[in-house]
């Protein structure tokens, strides 16, 4: 439903995308993954043939965007980066301008017009200008107008931009309901996006694919994937307890929340293990557990060099 073939794309010296290629099957949601300036809202925006690239090429459902564009957009709903709109617009007929577009008509207009303003609680904004909402209100009056005509691919430049955490579990929640069937694509740097609602995640920097794994995959690339860690008032004697016990890589004091962490290594002690010498050393200690991995650890590895 979305296929991406060495997508490059430069603005003057700066090498933006470059020669990026990825897909996506209906009910997959691709998480768009990366720091700022990685090159996502310009991926995202090739996909949608608002901007054509400098080389590869690109296909929606089947269109090629560049070359059957008007096929293409028809199988998309697209939320741009800033959910754009006609500010002077209320928002009751700027979403009926766009259901005109799209040539919406009889008892099917009136549903997916209900739909759009019920799922994402625009009622009470209806008789509002666009530019009187809070940035919050607009994406979610951008996201209705994406949505709108029931297409089989959506792509969302940052969707939850914006919205407080209550908006943003309603809508993470209509997304995974969307998905249903549907191909979503959506762009964040949020890496709590990606465990919420993601299939996959594809991590881009400097423009360059990274990663494309499942979430899971991502954390099994975590340093912290596999590790031991807990609380104990006395991390000193806690260590020193520990010493000898299994071959962990690595032991330590992690600066973040004071947990002591015994990385994985080729025979990483057990939970019981660990609980058993720190009770028989009279270390007092609590919520030891084996830990998933960390998604921020593995961001920063693929985006900036750092280890995971």
């Amino acid at each position: 439903m979305i296929e991406a073939e060495g997508l490059t794309k430069r603005f003057d010296a700066r090498l933006a995308v470059d020669d990026l290629s990825f897909s996506a099957r209906p009910g997959d949601v691709v998480a768009l993954l990366g720091p700022n300036g990685a090159g996502k809202s310009t991926t995202m925006k090739m996909l949608a043939g608002f901007l054509a690239p400098d080389a590869g090429r690109a296909r929606i459902a089947g269109h090629d965007v560049q070359r059957d564009a008007l096929a293409a957009r028809r199988a998309l709903g697209y939320l741009p980066e800033g959910a754009p709109g006609y500010g002077e617009m209320e928002v009751a007929d700027f979403l009926a301008f766009i259901a005109d577009l799209h040539g919406l008509r009889g008892p099917g207009r009136a549903t997916r017009l209900g739909f759009g303003v019920d799922r994402l609680a625009l009622r009470g904004v209806l008789r509002q200008p666009i530019d009187t909402l809070s940035k919050g209100f607009r994406r979610r009056v951008g996201l209705a107008a994406a949505v709108l005509h029931d297409p089989p691919v959506l792509m969302l430049d940052e969707p939850t931009d914006g919205l407080d955490p209550n908006q943003k579990h309603e809508v993470r929640a209509l997304l995974r309901e969307l998905a249903q069937g549907r191909t979503i694509l959506l762009s964040t740097h949020l890496l709590e996006e990606v465990e919420a609602i993601a299939t996959r995640a594809l991590v881009i920097a400097g423009g360059r694919l990274r990663a494309d794994e499942t979430p899971a995959g991502l954390l099994a690339l975590s340093r912290h994937h596999g590790a031991v860690s807990f609380r104990a008032v006395d991390s000193v004697a806690a260590l020193a307890a520990l010493d000898g016990l299994g071959t962990a890589t690595d032991r330590s004091v992690d600066p973040r929340d004071g947990r002591l962490v015994l990385f994985a290594g080729a025979s990483r002690p057990s939970v019981d293990e660990v609980a058993r010498r720190l009770q028989a050393r009279g270390v007092a200690f609590e919520d030891l557990l084996v830990e998933r991995g960390r998604l921020d650890d593995v961001f920063r590895m693929l985006t900036a060099g750092e280890t995971a």
